[in-house]
Formats: C-alpha cells, structure tokens, sequence
C-alpha cells in the first residue's frame, strides 16, 4: 500500500469531507477524553479532518475551497525526513503539487520546531479534478517487514475513509477501545444521518444525545 494506491480508491472530496466528519463524531460518542479523529469546521479560513494514535503518526486532510489536500506522517517510515541529515523530504513528495495548495506545506502545524515540513505522504485534488495525486515517479522503499500494515509512506493509515469505512470502523472501535460496537449504528453516522439520542446510546449506553450534542453540533455533523 502506498500513496498511489490510496490516491486510486479514495472518494471524491465531497464524500470524504463526510467520512471525516463521521470519524469525529463517532470517536467523541465512544471516548471524547483523547481523540483518535477530530474535525474542525474552522481550521482557519478552512477544514480540517486530524488523526492522531498518540505514538507519533498522524494524518491530516485539510479542505479548502481549491481542492484539498492530505499529509500523513509515519515516524517509523523510511521515508521521514528525520531519517535524512537535512531533514529533506523523500524525493518526488510534493512534485506536482498545484501552487493553490503549496501553502500547506508551510502551515506550522504541519512542521517542526525549525520549520522543517515534516511528511511521508502527500496527496491532493482540486475542486475540478477526477482524481487523486500524489507526487510523480516517487520511488519507495521496500516495506519494514512482514507485519507492516501501513506501507512504506504510512499512506495505509488513510484506508479507513475508503469504502469499506464501516466494517473498519467497527474493527477499529474493537481493537483500540476494546468494545463491540454496533455495525448498524456507526453505518448510520457515515451515512451522514441526523444523530439521534438511540443511535448515541446505541453507540455507547453510558452516553445520551445531550451529553454530546454540543461537541457534536460543532463538527458541522447534524442532529436530531
């Protein structure tokens, strides 16, 4: 899995805008202390979907009104630019990246504390384009070992927007929050339903609609 085969199977920035909104809302129903997946619907003069394990991996897709465009970053990736003495990008990274776009490369957030634009892997799209891109003729390393699920650019951490999000969601919710969580349930947020006090309390019987409404009427996510 690399860049190029994400860039192939991700949907068109409309339904990805509302497959991360969905992960936000879904991860603040579960467990609202520290989150895996955020949305803010004013990141800026734009939004922002953001992904963080905790450990140092982490993707964002940013969505503006150009296009959009995603960074991930891999610490143990070959392909980081801490791996590289001048703390360099991998070659090919960011080639033919549309100059609406170039911006975010300079965006702090996505940086370390000298500046450096700190990635793996970088994908984009305009507003008008077809498809997905990510940089020409990038050579990759081979990957870190039989168990490496994320590829050698850590782009494998994007595949829980592609279309099968549900059934990754729900492996997901099993794996990292250790608790069955209702298939039908999370198949009703990424679907971009209204969010019902049933669906909450199906999704985590602690929680009613009112303990999470406001956080969740923040994300721009509608609600019953």
């Amino acid at each position: 899995m690399t860049a190029y085969d994400i860039a192939a199977k991700l949907p068109d920035i409309g339904v990805l805008r509302r497959r991360c909104r969905a992960l936000a809302v879904l991860d603040r129903v579960l467990d609202g202390r520290y989150p895996y997946y955020a949305f803010d619907p004013a990141w800026g003069p734009d939004e922002a979907a953001l992904m963080s394990n905790g450990s140092g991996d982490e993707w964002a897709v940013v969505f503006t009104a150009d296009g959009a465009f995603i960074r991930v970053f891999d610490h143990e990736s070959s392909m980081s630019p801490y791996a590289d003495e001048d703390r360099e990008l991998w070659p090919g990274l960011l080639d033919g990246m549309p100059d609406v776009l170039r911006p975010m490369v300079a965006e702090p957030a996505f940086g370390d504390e000298e500046g450096h634009f700190v990635a793996t892997a970088v994908l984009w799209r305009l507003t008008g384009d077809d498809r997905w891109h990510a940089g020409a003729d990038i050579d990759f390393p081979p990957l870190a070992g039989p168990y490496d699920d994320v590829g050698p650019d850590g782009s494998g951490m994007l595949t829980i927007l592609l279309d099968d999000i549900v059934d990754r969601y729900v492996a997901f919710a099993g794996d990292y929050y250790e608790v069955a969580v209702d298939r039908a349930a999370v198949a009703h947020v990424v679907a971009h339903r209204p969010l019902t006090d049933a669906v909450t309390r199906a999704l985590n019987p602690r929680l009613a609609l009112a303990d999470v409404r406001e956080d969740v009427v923040a994300t721009g996510y509608p609600v019953d």
